[in-house]
């Protein structure tokens, strides 16, 4: 029961916090609503797809900080957790400084991703020049999320998402309203919540962990760019960067081919993917607490605590698929009304509800190995596997047999699920649980 402790300790916050994420851009949204002009909403779907398709792909800044920083934990070096989160910070505000240098280039090579076109293009871009000032606050803040989650500390990131939302409502309302601002008071409102969140998050760092705070004051730049760790901290982040440019590609390649079947099929898809959403909120949890576990126990060494960890972790990860596959199936109708009035899209989406009901049963393992992996900072295995997932996805997808059709595609991303997950587990068997054996 302790290990369950353990883990529902950190899985409940994470679950809080990724539920959290999508509220800014909802935010957004509603304020734009008020503004009067049908093109200010769609410039803010546009804007917040935009930023998502940049900001996955920096994904390494939580990711990598977490399990260097949660095998330095359990080594009890608290020197290294710091040198860790310099290193991490330092490239955030690099690369942060970079995407600002490169916003008109990048802009126009992500809006032409997007497909926008007309009033709402060119408010979207107006909305991309000013939030992209915001980069630097959003990767530092990501490397800091990150390295309390490897502190096994889930609730201050928490803390910082419920703060960054609230600010932005605030800020947003004050520039919208109280300063009639318009639109650009929206992206205004946002980066003043994105710094905010940065100054919150940089004062407990130092606020919650006084040993951490001692260790950064003597970190000396050297020993931040001492070869030897700052190779392995890039080795580590440059694996899950290209695996989140594989999981990029599979995304706009995936929506690119439904938008070719017709707008309601679209919309179906899109109404399907959001419970697919919905089961990442959850799984995701229980991978962020298999980072910070998996990654404490391998640092200390305690691998017999670390496989009980990994058990444990599938576990909760089965009770979820088991509970998301019945309710989709049992359900999906009445889920689909609520989140539309239309009864042709609606009717539409049931048409693929067994793929719905696959999505958890498939997707399940490789959201847990993801977080197993993390821990391990066995990024490789993560970037094999995703190179063998998205290859079977792209071989479904385009292999010149038979019609292009809706359930083509959603095979081809359940393959593509199901792929990752037992990639996963070969390279689990074969490569990373001999060297624990050996450790032990």
């Amino acid at each position: 029961m302790t290990m369950n402790r353990e883990i529902l300790r950190i899985a409940l916050p994470a679950i809080v916090t990724n539920v959290t994420v999508p509220l800014l851009g909802l935010i957004d949204t509603a304020i734009a609503g008020h503004l009067g002009q049908t093109e200010c909403i769609g410039a803010i779907a546009v804007g917040s797809m935009m930023f998502g398709l940049v900001y996955q792909n920096f994904v390494f800044f939580r990711m990598g900080t977490s399990g260097l920083t949660a095998q330095a934990y359990g080594g009890k070096d608290m020197t290294e957790s710091a040198l860790t989160l310099m290193r991490s910070l330092m490239l955030a505000v690099l690369i942060g400084v970079v995407l600002i240098a490169l916003q008109y280039p990048l802009q126009l090579i992500v809006l032409l991703a997007v497909g926008a076109s007309g009033e709402v293009a060119t408010l979207a871009q107006s909305y991309f020049y000013i939030v992209i000032w915001g980069a630097p606050a959003i990767l530092m803040t990501m490397s800091i999320k990150g390295w309390f989650l490897g502190m096994q500390d889930s609730r201050t990131p928490m803390v910082l998402s419920i703060f960054v939302n609230l600010a932005n409502i605030a800020a947003s309302l004050v520039a919208v309203f109280v300063l009639h601002k318009g639109f650009v008071g929206i992206a205004c409102g946002t980066i003043v919540a994105e710094y905010a969140g940065l100054a919150l998050a940089l004062l407990l760092v130092f606020g919650k962990h006084h040993q951490a705070h001692a260790a950064l004051r003597a970190v000396k730049l050297a020993d931040v760019l001492r070869m030897g760790s700052l190779r392995r901290f890039f080795s580590v982040n440059r694996d899950i960067f290209l695996r989140s440019v594989c999981l990029m590609a599979i995304t706009l390649t995936f929506t690119s081919l439904g938008a070719r079947e017709g707008d309601v099929i679209l919309a179906a898809n899109a109404l399907m993917i959001q419970l697919f959403l919905l089961i990442s909120y959850f799984l995701d949890g229980f991978a962020f607490a298999g980072e910070a576990l998996v990654g404490r126990f391998l640092g200390a060494g305690e691998m017999r605590s670390m496989r009980r960890c990994i058990n444990w972790l599938f576990v909760w990860g089965m009770a979820i698929m088991v509970i998301c596959a019945v309710v989709y199936g049992v359900f999906a109708r009445g889920i689909f009304g609520l989140l539309t009035d239309d009864a042709i899209v609606v009717a539409t989406a049931m048409d693929y509800r067994l793929w719905c009901i696959a999505l958890p049963v498939m997707g399940m393992a490789g959201f847990v190995w993801d977080g197993i992996f993390i821990g391990m900072t066995a990024t490789r295995g993560m970037l094999i596997a995703i190179v063998i997932s998205a290859t079977v996805f792209f071989v479904v997808c385009f292999l010149p047999y038979g019609a292009m059709t809706n359930h083509r595609l959603w095979a081809a991303f359940i393959s593509y699920l199901a792929v990752r997950g037992l990639a996963h587990t070969a390279y689990y068997q074969i490569v990373l649980r001999p060297r624990g054996a050996e450790a032990t």
